[in-house]
């Protein structure tokens, strides 16, 4: 060996003890299979586990094993009826895991929290270089045009959703290092976050305020939630209207004082005055449409009282047009509107201490996750969703 091949040997010593060298492999954790299973979408309503191999992740990638993904409305729709145009695809966006190889040029997350192997993720977007999307940026734009694991078409990768055993989080991609929450909490992050972003889109109004009389509409996960996070804020006047008594049952121990059942009513008279009457017989200064009903979008102006602010939040997929009549249910009653779609980063961020407040206080929100399944029970799993036989739905590897 000459002194020349000497150096070299002496240089990429030093520079792998300086965590620099160019050739150095990612950081694992344990024994990782050479093999995993995904949950693959092959055709409406039809789930088939098929086994890839592992591929090698680059330096600035990482492999998660995943440990638990909820159901979202999302999912339920491509599964029923392929709108986006994605099958064959990996579905899941609202999953969380352990990261158990780490590329070297990977150190810290989104929020500049340092990361490790070991360390307990969530994914929230894949940016895209997308200027308008920052981490500290309040005011740009929601992350709704981006990029998300669980909505990517099938390719060579396979692992790009989290109803799979493992998941490849790639460059680009906005993560989160959540390891201080519990598997449960860490689950329901993505929807807390659409909630989060609603009650902001909600404040910009200047009409919703501790004292506010507040009716929300719609009691499955996004309502219930909703109503969590007003409770979290000090709302306490909160009306909940939905068809079904379990539900509106729940949103009582959620925070809401009163409950109005729509079908013990008949017309929309009777109801926007079963919803005064809970207000001591005042109309809501705020209101919260969360069905994704255009009927019901169509009824809620009338629940809400002249100088009144309303957040639309239930269309996450075209549900079609909805009636309303603009001079009497926004021009004369001067209605300030809001939309609200998905959530910008920061309040990804936010939804994390949200989730410890609402614990601290007492609010059940574990309990919206009332059925989990495993990986191969997962077509069962969308059954249960799409029967609306349970609040949250999740697929959970033990």
């Amino acid at each position: 060996m000459n002194n020349n091949e000497i150096e070299q040997i002496v240089k990429q010593v030093l520079a792998g003890m300086q965590g620099t060298s160019s050739n150095a492999a990612p950081k694992a954790a344990g024994p990782v299979p050479k093999s995993a299973r995904v949950a693959m979408l092959t055709g409406i309503e039809k789930f088939e586990l098929q086994e890839y191999p592992i591929p090698e992740i680059g330096d600035d990638d990482m492999l998660v094993k995943v440990e638990g993904c909820g159901v979202c409305g999302t999912d339920a729709h491509e599964y029923k009826r392929d709108p986006f145009g994605l099958i064959p695809v990996v579905l899941g966006h609202e999953g969380t895991g352990e990261i158990v190889k780490l590329g070297k040029n990977v150190k810290k997350d989104s929020a500049g929290k340092s990361l490790s192997v070991g360390d307990k993720i969530v994914t929230s977007v894949t940016l895209k270089d997308d200027p308008e999307i920052t981490m500290l940026d309040l005011n740009k734009q929601n992350v709704g045009g981006a990029d998300v694991y669980g909505l990517l078409p099938d390719d060579s990768t396979h692992f790009n959703g989290w109803f799979a055993d493992y998941i490849v989080i790639k460059k680009g991609a906005s993560v989160f290092n959540v390891s201080d929450l519990d598997l449960d909490s860490r689950i329901l992050i993505e929807p807390c976050a659409v909630l989060i972003h609603a009650v902001e889109r909600a404040k910009t109004t200047g009409i919703l305020r501790f004292n506010s009389r507040v009716v929300v509409q719609g009691c499955g996960p996004i309502g219930l939630i909703c109503i969590a996070v007003l409770r979290t804020m000090g709302i306490e006047n909160i009306t909940a209207v939905d068809g079904e008594q379990k539900r509106l049952d729940f949103a009582k121990r959620m925070g809401a004082d009163k409950t109005v059942n729509f079908k013990d009513y008949s017309g929309i008279e009777a109801l926007s005055g079963a919803v005064a009457d809970s207000f001591s017989g005042h109309l809501a200064d705020f209101a919260f449409q969360c069905t994704g009903s255009p009927v019901a979008h169509s009824n809620i102006y009338k629940f809400i009282r002249s100088g009144g602010g309303l957040c639309e939040l239930g269309f996450f997929i075209n549900g079609g047009d909805a009636q309303i009549n603009p001079h009497f249910d926004l021009c004369s009653k001067e209605i300030t509107l809001v939309g609200s779609w998905v959530y910008t980063l920061r309040d990804y961020a936010t939804t994390f201490d949200f989730l410890k407040r609402a614990i601290a206080i007492g609010l059940p929100i574990k309990e919206l996750i009332t059925h989990k399944y495993p990986l191969e029970k997962i077509n069962d799993a969308f059954v249960t969703n799409v029967k609306m036989e349970g609040l949250k739905i999740a697929v959970v590897n033990e």
